[in-house]
């Protein structure tokens, strides 16, 4: 903040030198994902990233349709606002939320047989769902869509930092809180992809933006980057590892359902259901224990409303408790904090039940 506080874009030495800043932490974030700084910019969050993705690939190929295929387990910033558009415009067509298996990942024929549609616009899909974790077939969904001419628009929100970086994506999105950073959006475009904003400014963020970037947000971001990307070879694996051990404590629980795919997917996190109990209570519990869980949908917990996710997967939706790891470097009891929480799980569970009158039935 003392270096990076001024407006990048005025030519006073101390704008010139958050200019300088802004440039280098653009750098650092690109080179991590492993693409020209010109293709990387900054935006207000995650979401408005995600959004905006959208909004430029359906912009810029405005003549041809107007369609969009995701899955049915997308981010709600996606979701939400396609379906807004296809109810305003009474046409259903306009969006097709292609199934996903038990283990939350799209049916590839459904997704193929989606993007060849000749309305289809954008073709969007998670890296890996924040929830439950199963990763994505992107290889196989990128060269379905770009048979038809169409980019690939990748959530990699959930994973960047935590998981490799995905290399299957023509439009690529993330948010710098999920390698540690601040609140701060990263949309990715690839040189030569048809992409444009039509509210554009050619002088801010490469056209993608009409706010210029607080340049200590970008600094934090970048610099929680390159701390992540130094310790992810080992944090990876033992988070993995950990989230195991929760997977098989929370299996052994009566009528509780450990859901989405047990090897693919992201190391850190994980999501289990259990009957006979409702998510807003299971979370009350744990948090009285001294764990900080959460329910709901990842994008939308904050609604308390069964998870869309769980619900497309066609699993069980009461009862869920999605649990995330933090870094390393924010919790140095990790592996002691996993402890207690294995010990707590069935008896917390158990307890939910027992004041509902039901038990382990």
């Amino acid at each position: 903040m003392d270096v990076g506080w001024a407006d990048p874009a005025r030519l006073h030495a101390e704008g010139r030198r958050a200019r300088g800043l802004l440039d280098r932490a653009r750098e650092v974030v690109a080179g991590g994902l492993g693409v020209r700084p010109v293709e990387v910019s900054f935006l207000p969050s995650g979401p408005t990233a995600l959004a905006r993705a959208v909004d430029g690939i359906t912009y810029a190929a405005r003549r041809r349709g107007a369609r969009t295929v995701t899955s049915a387990i997308e981010h709600s910033a996606v979701l939400v606002p396609a379906r807004a558009r296809a109810a305003a415009a009474a046409d259903p067509t306009l969006l097709e939320e292609v199934p996903v298996d038990a283990r939350g990942r799209v049916d590839l024929g459904a997704w193929a047989a989606a993007v060849a549609h000749p309305a289809t616009v954008v073709a969007a899909l998670q890296s890996a769902n924040g929830e439950v974790g199963t990763r994505q077939p992107l290889g196989e969904a990128r060269a379905a869509a770009a048979a038809h001419g169409l980019p690939l628009l990748v959530d990699a929100s959930a994973g960047l930092g935590r998981d490799a970086v995905p290399t299957e994506w023509d439009v690529l999105v993330g948010d710098a809180r999920s390698w540690g950073g601040p609140p701060l959006g990263v949309l990715v475009v690839r040189e030569g992809v048809r992409w444009h904003w039509d509210g554009a400014r050619a002088d801010v963020e490469h056209g993608r933006t009409d706010v210029t970037p607080w340049v200590p947000l970008a600094l934090a971001a970048a610099e929680a980057w390159q701390q992540t990307a130094a310790t992810r070879p080992a944090d990876a694996p033992a988070a993995h590892a950990l989230v195991d051990r929760i997977r098989a404590a929370a299996a052994e629980v009566p009528d509780t359902e450990v859901v989405g795919d047990p090897e693919d997917r992201l190391p850190h996190v994980v999501t289990f259901s259990s009957l006979y109990v409702d998510g807003e209570a299971v979370v009350g519990a744990f948090d009285a224990a001294g764990f900080a869980v959460s329910s709901g949908s990842a994008c939308t917990s904050s609604t308390l409303e069964p998870s869309h996710v769980l619900a497309a997967m066609g699993v069980l939706t009461h009862g869920n408790v999605r649990v995330t790891l933090p870094l390393p470097a924010a919790s140095s009891a990790l592996a002691a904090d996993v402890d207690a929480f294995l010990e707590a799980i069935a008896p917390t569970v158990r307890a939910v039940r027992d004041r509902l009158g039901v038990g382990d039935l």
